[in-house]
């Protein structure tokens, strides 16, 4: 048999990125890292493949992943098909109890499934719950703000309290968790959350080394649209001059970001998840992608 110089060079550039890996796999061994999904990376099926694989990777690394989602296009699909009427104030999705049977449906009995099944090709390693089981997420009505009046938008919640025992039993158990964005209610009604919002309140209630949202950007751009430069790192104080000027889809997202490192995550990022395996690129390779965001004084 012979072997081709180019058969070795490729062989070489492959040892080279598992090389570049090792300081990553050693930093992060045993750590949790939450994982909001969403975006096109739900909606395209050759990503959704390859995001599972991304999730068996880091299992196999000894990393313990926990996913979070939800699934906006999905949710407004179903109303449609059931004729169920779907309007939005200032961004958010007003939610009768109609709606909220819909939505419940969706994303527990759908969305949550189809990303474990995806996951559950390669073992019996995802294991689907939704945010109201065993208090994982509890919640508070919210009103969503016009003109600076409050205006009631049905069963859309805020997270008022995180409980991560049945995550952290299925992490200790060597499985991913995937969680669905809804809440429990202190006044017994299940709510609509963020998922954005439910990733990062989970992440810190975790103790996790990282919060990655998954987004249809590269990041955060430093003047869009003038520019498609993006940020790669900064600060808690400079995302916190930034926020009132970003576009409404990235608020939710860096919020997300500040709320988790603000409570002790070391370290959240944006990423692109239009890039196939975009999770290990930034776990493992030197220059990672997206954008970091870190305490003050994190940054050299």
């Amino acid at each position: 048999m012979t072997v081709t110089v180019g058969r070795i060079e490729d062989a070489s550039a492959k040892a080279a990125t598992l090389i570049e890996a090792l300081p990553w796999l050693n930093r992060f061994h045993g750590q949790t890292v939450v994982i909001k999904y969403g975006g096109h990376a739900m909606a395209d099926e050759a990503l959704r493949v390859a995001f599972a694989q991304d999730l068996v990777f880091l299992r196999y690394a000894g990393l313990r992943p926990v996913v979070v989602h939800g699934g906006g296009p999905q949710i407004t699909e179903q109303l449609d098909r059931l004729g169920v009427p779907s309007t939005f104030t200032a961004g958010l999705r007003v939610t009768t109890p109609e709606a909220m049977e819909v939505v419940r449906m969706v994303l527990s009995g759908k969305v949550n499934k189809d990303i474990v099944g995806l996951i559950n090709r390669h073992g019996p390693f995802a294991v689907g719950i939704s945010g109201e089981d065993a208090s994982t997420f509890t919640a508070i009505r919210k009103a969503a703000m016009v003109d600076g009046q409050p205006v009631d938008i049905g069963l859309v919640g805020q997270i008022v309290a995180t409980g991560p025992g049945a995550i952290e039993a299925l992490l200790a158990d060597g499985r991913i968790p995937v969680v669905s964005s809804v809440a429990a209610g202190q006044d017994g009604e299940v709510y609509n959350v963020n998922a954005d919002t439910a990733a990062a309140a989970l992440a810190v209630a975790l103790g996790a080394a990282k919060l990655v949202v998954l987004t249809d950007v590269a990041g955060l751009y430093r003047d869009w649209p003038s520019s498609a430069e993006v940020i790669s790192q900064l600060t808690v104080p400079e995302l916190e001059l930034l926020l009132p000027g970003l576009a409404a889809g990235m608020i939710p997202k860096m919020e997300a970001c500040l709320t988790a490192v603000r409570g002790g995550v070391p370290q959240a990022h944006v990423l692109d998840g239009r890039l196939s395996h975009a999770v290990l690129l930034e776990i493992f390779t030197d220059a990672g992608i997206g954008t970091m965001v870190v305490p003050e004084g994190a940054l050299p």
